[in-house]
């Protein structure tokens, strides 16, 4: 084990690498579990409030932690007590800002709402994505060079500029997940690339206009993606980071008119 640890972490210098991400997973979980306990009215945690009565959101201490962990990290020799202290507290400002991604994204309190879903989702891409580049993989396919390609810049600037431009038609396709995993796994993007486009990506709306087959076998195709995965990856996501609240339907008014089989609601 100590032999392993030392080849594969130490001496390729990930160890502040494992220990950002861990603090940021750890900081997530804990985070989720003391709202939860908040929201139920358990515990001993309260919401923390500012001079007239401001809510403080735990973005604000996330943004600065994630400043003092960047700056260290940027001002150490990338070994040393220092740089595995910032690498912690960068970690965890991350944990902290991207827990409340879905706020900023939409500058409105969404925590507890469907919008607050991506939340939860980009915390676990960046988890993901972070993973994948500790065990090895190197963005935009790098790491599939051989020594002699990794030392003629051209073949390097032609294997990224390649792999770049397949994980953006996977973007422009509507797969932004395979697009980004793609930019690590060059392989995913390629399929992503290949299959059909979603019916309301930029791709479809400029190449399956004159398309009618295409365009209504992406929009089966969606349907039953979204079918089959929608459920598993709600409760997934519920499991993660709670249940939103569920949106009572809209009442209509005392006296509204109600539509009619043929338009609009009557007027009188």
């Amino acid at each position: 084990m100590g032999h392993w640890w030392e080849r594969n972490v130490i001496e390729p210098g990930k160890l502040p690498l494992l220990l950002a991400l861990t603090a940021f997973i750890l900081t997530f979980l804990i985070t989720r579990l003391i709202t939860r306990l908040i929201r139920a009215g358990k515990g001993p945690f309260r919401n923390v409030s500012g001079s007239g009565g401001v809510h403080i959101h735990h973005v604000v201490p996330g943004v600065v932690l994630t400043v003092a962990g960047g700056f260290g990290s940027v001002a150490g020799d990338g070994h040393g007590l220092g740089t595995l202290i910032s690498a912690v507290l960068f970690g965890m400002g991350v944990g902290l800002v991207l827990d409340e991604f879905a706020l900023i994204l939409h500058l409105d309190d969404v925590y507890w709402s469907e919008a607050g879903r991506q939340s939860v989702e980009v915390v676990v891409l960046t988890a993901a994505l972070v993973g994948l580049m500790l065990v090895g993989f190197v963005p935009l396919g790098v790491n599939d060079l051989s020594d002699e390609e990794l030392q003629n810049r051209g073949a390097v600037l032609l294997s990224m500029g390649t792999n770049f431009a397949i994980a953006l038609i996977a973007l422009s396709k509507g797969k932004a997940r395979t697009a980004i995993f793609g930019v690590i796994i060059p392989f995913i993007a390629v399929i992503g690339a290949i299959r059909l486009a979603r019916p309301t990506s930029a791709w479809a709306r400029r190449f399956y206009r004159r398309r009618p087959r295409a365009r209504a076998r992406s929009w089966l195709r969606a349907y039953r993606h979204d079918r089959r995965w929608i459920g598993p990856s709600r409760r997934l996501q519920d499991w993660i980071g709670g249940t939103p609240d569920v949106t009572p339907a809209p009442e209509l008014e005392p006296g509204a008119g109600r539509a009619g089989p043929s338009g609009p609601a009557e007027r009188r």
